[in-house]
């Protein structure tokens, strides 16, 4: 009788070693109630196999003769390299030791339980022997890899070993499995008492192969499977890749605390309970996107305590009264042509990268040249305008040329590419290599619209919006976006044209909708006012709705806080008009990069440190002379 697989009826999925396990050919047609139990074990390493029912045994043709059945050579038995054990460095005193111990957080008990030691190697980029950790890899209780690790993150594996997960005879006969991305972190989960865990045999790669090998023996009895790998982009390709793997049903996924990546940061900053706590409310991968106030018990006790203050203030007299700012939110800014939405949107920029350092992306091509903007840029910072003079001298250029080239970047793609694909792309490559925490698009009907087949302009402008809040929340970055209203009316009893309002925004009324703080620039010439309307602020926390007033000062584009007031026209009649200015005429930049931010009397703000180059303090400088008066709101 042929003894090879295809004989004996069983399909060995195009595996070639391992231990394989199947119904028994011998016996199962004795037992008809259990015909399918998987009783035979295959070693597909050595071709024997062993019935644990009936006792059957024996070895497959072509494994002795290293002839197949097909008169082919047979596949040759694949060798591996083994270790020798050293169980005289296990807990040996050591840099490497005390770097577990005390800067990891593990025991000296977890450590000998799963047979970390700190031999001496030669390790890569190193010239001589050092001490470092040894993760020693066990299958059946027989040491078959290592993969050593210093201090300082330098690699290195046992030439030729096998590759299996870390600590996989833990889980033999267990009936729940849990599966880390490293070796750190199945150490971590045994130290909280989790002792059934594995560590991935390739790391953080998406290949899952590695299981089949052990499925019949190791995997295929679990109930489920414990998920607890790394909140990163990698830790979800491979957790995604073990879901399809696996099977949705039997898995769990652990959900660390925002802070923290993968289980020994839980452990570090958040201790044991909480490790514990994580993994056992760990949940269906169709619930993972679904939140309790148990998940959220660190932000809840933020809110409960008080410690969600207020966003970021710019010092800004009267508008810091009603609106703050921060990163994840969409901000959107309209009102009429030429009633300076742009101007009072550099306003903000320029105010929170002086207090607050934030770095900023433009996408606008309106403002092109864009020497052009920078020159008015300029003007805020310094006060002055941006041509020679006593105060915009040569040193005074060269330091708001550094802080405008270290602070202001400008997306310009080409004249068919202004899509939001590429200016997110962008956008994203800013956030990463230089930290903006700004994107302000001005405006938004200067991107291209690509529409769908069958999409309307109100279903591409709320895609449009959802993938900016999207990309705020993703990046934490804020997105300030300016939209140009529709044609509004005039008045029919007077004739004057109404304040534009956030539903008057052209395309949808989504502008309002979705959007975290809404604000209107309604500019009054006639006055002298330029009124800043809030209309919209969904969190408490970061303002409320109203409107504050200010003079545009056409000298330096700043917008000084002001009051209304009466004055006498040449005809001799009683005129509205702007009063009691809050004069800023004092430069935030002085010529050797030191930064004076502006400041802010009323008591909502607290005066900012000021800045230099080198990150010291300044001696404070001379008092300009006031030109400040009370504003009456």
């Amino acid at each position: 009788m042929k003894r090879d697989l295809k004989s004996l009826g069983i399909d060995a999925n195009g595996r070639t070693g391992g231990e394989l396990r199947a119904a028994c050919p011998f016996c199962k047609d004795k037992h008809l109630r259990h015909a399918n139990r998987k009783c035979l074990a295959v070693n597909l390493d050595n071709g024997t196999y062993y019935c644990h029912r009936c006792g059957a045994k024996g070895r497959l043709d072509g494994y002795d003769t290293g002839i197949a059945d097909d008169g082919k050579e047979a596949k040759a038995k694949q060798e591996w390299a083994k270790p020798q054990w050293h169980a005289e460095f296990i807990n040996a005193p050591s840099a490497a030791l005390d770097y577990l111990v005390n800067e990891r957080k593990l025991s000296e008990e977890t450590l000998k339980a799963l047979k970390v030691s700190e031999p001496w190697v030669k390790m890569p980029e190193g010239k001589d022997l050092e001490q470092v950790i040894a993760f020693n890899y066990f299958l059946n209780g027989e040491l078959v890899n290592i993969k050593y690790r210093s201090t300082d993150k330098r690699f290195l594996s046992f030439k030729g070993g096998r590759v299996v997960p870390y600590n996989i005879d833990s889980v033999k006969g267990k009936t729940v499995c849990a599966i880390t991305e490293g070796e750190m972190d199945a150490l971590t989960l045994h130290e909280c008492g989790i002792r059934s865990v594995v560590s991935v045999a390739t790391g953080g790669n998406a290949k899952v192969t590695w299981i089949d090998d052990f499925w019949d023996t190791h995997f295929s009895d679990k109930a489920f499977f414990i998920l607890a790998l790394d909140n990163d982009t990698v830790g979800h390709q491979l957790r995604d890749a073990l879901v399809r793997r696996l099977g949705a049903d039997k898995c769990r996924i652990v959900q660390w605390s925002k802070d923290c990546k993968d289980a020994n940061e839980q452990l570090l900053r958040h201790g044991r309970r909480s490790v514990v706590s994580r993994v056992e409310r760990a949940v269906h991968p169709l619930m993972e996107n679904v939140y309790t106030a148990h998940d959220l018990e660190g932000d809840l006790q933020d809110v409960f305590q008080g410690r969600i203050r207020h966003g970021k203030r710019i010092a800004l007299q009267g508008f810091d009264e009603l609106v703050s700012f921060e990163t994840g939110r969409l901000v959107i800014m309209s009102g009429r042509p030429g009633d300076g939405k742009s101007e009072f949107v550099d306003e903000i920029i320029v105010r929170l990268n002086l207090l607050h350092g934030w770095k900023t992306a433009y996408f606008s091509p309106e403002n092109v040249p864009i020497a052009l903007h920078l020159r008015k840029i300029a003007e805020k910072v310094t006060g002055c305008r941006f041509e020679p003079s006593r105060e915009m001298d040569s040193r005074m250029y060269d330091a708001v040329q550094r802080w405008m080239g270290g602070n202001i970047f400008h997306i310009l793609p080409r004249e068919d590419r202004y899509e939001l694909d590429t200016i997110l792309e962008t956008a994203q490559m800013l956030v990463e290599r230089k930290g903006i925490k700004v994107l302000v698009i001005d405006p938004f009907n200067r991107i291209e619209q690509r529409l769908a087949e069958g999409q309307t302009e109100l279903q591409y402008i709320s895609s449009m919006l959802n993938r900016l809040i999207r990309f705020a929340q993703q990046t934490d970055v804020m997105v300030l976006l300016v939209a140009h209203p529709r044609k509004v009316n005039r008045n029919s009893t007077d004739g004057r044209g109404r304040r534009v309002e956030m539903n008057d925004i052209n395309g949808s009324s989504d502008f309002g909708n979705k959007a975290d703080i809404c604000m209107i620039v309604d500019r009054n010439d006639e006055v002298g006012i330029t009124t800043i309307h809030v209309d919209k602020v969904r969190f408490k926390h970061l303002g409320k709705r109203g409107m504050c007033h200010f003079h545009y000062e056409v000298t330096n584009g700043r917008f000084n806080p002001c009051g209304i007031g009466r004055a006498m026209s040449h005809e001799g009649d009683a005129v509205m008009r702007y009063a009691n200015v809050q004069w800023q005429t004092q430069s935030w930049l002085l010529p050797d990069g030191t930064q004076l931010p502006p400041t802010c009397t009323c008591d909502n703000c607290a005066t900012p440190a000021m800045v230099s180059d080198n990150g010291a303090a300044p001696a404070p400088p001379h008092p300009a002379p006031s030109l400040q008066q009370s504003i009456p709101f």
